[in-house]
């Protein structure tokens, strides 16, 4: 079995702001694949279904993003699935909207979601999809920044690195780790 993370804050306040885009990858992977996001436990609201011939879970902390390791420990250990078989879908503001890179392992990078599930799980090696939300233009600060909704302008090419991130996502469920890097760094 295999688990997709989307690191997010809940509520509608949040639903279409640059730290949401975890979220929104969810969404957009669980609509392809026909997964109902219906099931409420473990501080999150997530859907079990199939891909590729493989029963995955994907999830929806609903503990703000700071937090987001205590939703999904007590998930992974519910359904015994192992930290090597998790995928975490995530913002990066050092990436461009357009670009998003595969790591299999690494620190928080500042990153207080992936702090959380860090210290939650007991390991770095984590593998994740940042997804670039790129840094604020001056005077605009960071946390002002990830918290407010993309712009109009930005709407098509958020659709493109969606529906790009559910292939990538898609593939995680049957491509070894180091080949999907290769093939989408």
């Amino acid at each position: 079995m295999k688990c997709i993370v989307g690191l997010g804050n809940p509520g509608a306040k949040y639903a279409n702001t640059r730290h949401n885009i975890g979220f929104l990858a969810i969404d957009a992977l669980a609509k392809e694949h026909g997964i109902k996001l219906t099931e409420s436990k473990f501080k999150a609201v997530f859907g079990t279904g199939m891909i590729k011939g493989e029963r995955v879970v994907l999830v929806k902390p609903l503990t703000y993003m700071n937090l987001s390791g205590e939703a999904v420990r007590p998930l992974l250990d519910f359904y015994k699935i192992a930290v090597e078989d998790v995928l975490v879908i995530y913002d990066d503001l050092d990436l461009p909207l357009e670009k998003m890179r595969l790591r299999s392992k690494g620190s928080a990078g500042g990153h207080n979601g992936v702090k959380s599930l860090i210290q939650h799980l007991g390991t770095q090696d984590i593998k994740r999809l940042k997804l670039g939300v790129g840094r604020p233009p001056a005077p605009i600060q960071v946390i002002d920044w990830v918290l407010m909704p993309f712009a109009k302008s930005e709407q098509v090419t958020l659709q493109h690195v969606l529906s790009d991130s559910v292939h990538i996502a898609t593939d995680f469920i049957d491509t070894p780790f180091l080949a999907l890097m290769n093939r989408y760094n």
